[in-house]
């Protein structure tokens, strides 16, 4: 018994001692103790010079009608699901995270009965959800919309934000 006692202190003493081992010979290979001046890399790049071109190019909102022309309902019902988490798209549904979205082309924004919205979202009730005020909201909720509650990042592509819509405009 005290034999196999020995060999197990004595595998744990090696495996100690061989940690050492590597961990100095690490430390003289890579030179670990002096710290950069700045952390990371810096990456040199030559400046475009766009000026305001691609500024505006990405400014301007997309002209949404030309796409409802060919957009599906069924793909935006689809694309609509990541949005169930926190909107209802039932007649009737009841609110969530969100306002319930049954009807909501057309309506006043910021109207919607017995949601509670940001002060940002219940200052525009003047206006009214058409298509491209819902494209332009859908694109970057948080620029279209400064101070709304709503915080997803929004849906890039004009033909996604196409299909939505055409799958809103058919909840009546």
């Amino acid at each position: 018994m005290s034999l196999e006692l020995n060999k197990l202190a004595a595998a744990v003493l090696v495996s100690g001692l061989i940690a050492v081992v590597v961990g100095k010979t690490a430390d003289a290979l890579y030179k670990v103790d002096e710290q950069p001046a700045k952390r990371g890399f810096q990456i040199a790049a030559a400046e475009i010079d766009s000026g305001a071109g691609v500024a505006a190019a990405e400014e301007k909102p997309v002209d949404i009608k030309p796409l409802l022309a060919t957009a599906d309902a069924k793909t935006g019902e689809g694309l609509v699901k990541a949005c169930a988490a926190c909107h209802d798209f039932t007649n009737g549904g009841a609110n969530k995270v969100g306002p319930a979205l049954w009807g909501v082309v057309g309506r006043k924004i910021g109207s919607h009965e017995g949601f509670s919205y940001s002060k940002a979202m219940a200052g525009m009730k003047d206006k009214a959800w058409d298509v491209q005020s819902l494209s332009e909201f859908l694109t970057k909720p948080t620029k279209y919309v400064q101070g709304t509650k709503m915080t997803f990042s929004g849906v890039k592509k004009p033909e996604e934000r196409a299909a939505i819509i055409a799958y809103l405009s058919s909840l009546k």
